[in-house]
């Protein structure tokens, strides 16, 4: 065992890397990246089972927020021009602890865990990956590896987005209407099963061939957003207590008449400019901007109808993801698999993610849960099988 762990920490492993920010093409395999050694007392080795993609992928492909997190990875890079390619990126993973931190006490080698990658860590797209030890939960049983890694990122998103920012929890939800824009992608299924296992009312916005996903998973009422004037389908509604938007654009302009007024409503959107501000100005004139930008429409909400602005961030946390972990052990909660490729079709994989429309995640099978791991379990269904009746989309999606 020790001849293992000590071969595990001065080989290479294969990955999917970046050399530089770019389409698609910019994407390269190789089999020489050293695996990534613990040097923290904290940290845990992980052997990737399966990693998922989410639309932040794309956009550190393309170089988003590469200025800050560039300062995040070493906050001496400010100083220097240290490359941080090659870049690996995935920040979802599912996959067994191989090594452990002499500080470790949460986990030991051969638990089958789950967690999300914070960005500015080298990601899941590759052999193993090293986290800290609060980063990481131990993955639900009833799961396999391949729909456990569609859930840890957009559960981590969520959560910041609706308890963080936007005030909710287990036990306030039962009066609660919640709105939810951009409702049939990966944060918006996971979103809408969160909130109905806390007992709130959850409306939200798709387009028509996906009502039957949304319904499925407890959605009270569905707004087809192509049929007609969605501001005008809603404003016949009764007024809502949250906002979760996943669409932002000309969202903002008419979604926050949709609140109750001087109740405490809040409007927490997922799509900011921070990031897309320090790339562009800087990070100090780019971090100036965006707090101008939020004071302002913060401050402007409040004033003209008591309403709270807020924006919503992805935050990586490991014991929000074991109560995650409760719930999907409990059925409460159920993965959302859409696609699925093997490791050697990653670039396949993003193309499938910027087609858009997504009807959950797409997740990446790095290894086979075959005789290496504790125990192999079977994979769901490639793709997803749209039901038309709430009851047979829910049994569609029901763990193996």
């Amino acid at each position: 065992a020790l001849f293992c762990r000590h071969r595990r920490r001065t080989s290479c492993m294969p990955a999917w890397v970046i050399d530089q920010y770019g389409p698609n093409g910019v994407l390269r395999f190789t089999d020489e990246i050293p695996v990534p050694a613990i040097n923290f007392a904290s940290e845990v080795m992980i052997k990737v089972c399966a990693a998922s993609l989410n639309p932040l992928d794309i956009s550190m492909r393309g170089g988003y927020g590469a200025k800050l997190l560039k300062l995040r990875r070493d906050p001496m890079s400010v100083m220097d021009s240290d490359s941080e390619f090659p870049l690996i990126l995935g920040r979802d993973v599912s996959g067994v602890v191989v090594d452990c931190g002499s500080g470790v006490t949460h986990f030991a080698p051969g638990d089958e865990v789950w967690a999300a990658v914070p960005p500015w860590k080298q990601g899941s797209l590759a052999e193993f990956v090293t986290l800290t030890e609060y980063e990481v939960s131990h993955k639900p049983k009833l799961l396999s590896h391949t729909e456990a890694a569609s859930i840890p990122y957009v559960a981590a998103t969520a959560l910041s987005a609706l308890v963080n920012a936007g005030g909710l929890c287990r036990d306030n939800c039962s009066n609660k209407r919640v709105l939810i824009t951009g409702g049939s992608g990966g944060v918006g299924t996971f979103s809408i099963q969160l909130l109905k296992a806390w007992g709130a009312h959850v409306t939200v916005t798709c387009s028509h061939n996906a009502e039957g996903l949304v319904r499925g998973l407890g959605a009270d009422e569905v707004v087809d957003y192509m049929a007609g004037d969605v501001a005008a389908q809603l404003d016949m509604m009764e007024k809502f207590d949250v906002i979760l938007d996943n669409v932002g654009g000309e969202t903002e302009q008419w979604a926050l008449s949709l609140l109750k007024p001087w109740s405490g409503a809040k409007y927490v959107t997922l799509v900011t400019p921070f990031l897309l501000n320090t790339d562009s100005m800087g990070l100090l004139d780019g971090i100036v901007r965006s707090g101008f930008t939020l004071h302002n429409k913060a401050i402007q909400n409040i004033i003209s109808n008591g309403v709270f602005y807020r924006w919503g961030f992805y935050a990586p946390d490991g014991p929000a993801l074991d109560e995650i972990s409760k719930l999907v052990d409990a059925g409460k909660i159920l993965p959302v698999v859409e696609a699925q490729f093997p490791f050697t079709q990653v670039p396949q994989a993003f193309q499938k993610l910027e087609q858009g429309h997504a009807r959950g995640k797409t997740v990446v099978r790095v290894a086979d849960e075959d005789e290496d791991l504790p125990q192999a379990e079977e994979n769901v269904d490639d793709g997803y099988r749209e039901a038309a009746e709430p009851e047979q989309a829910r049994e569609t999606l029901k763990p193996h």
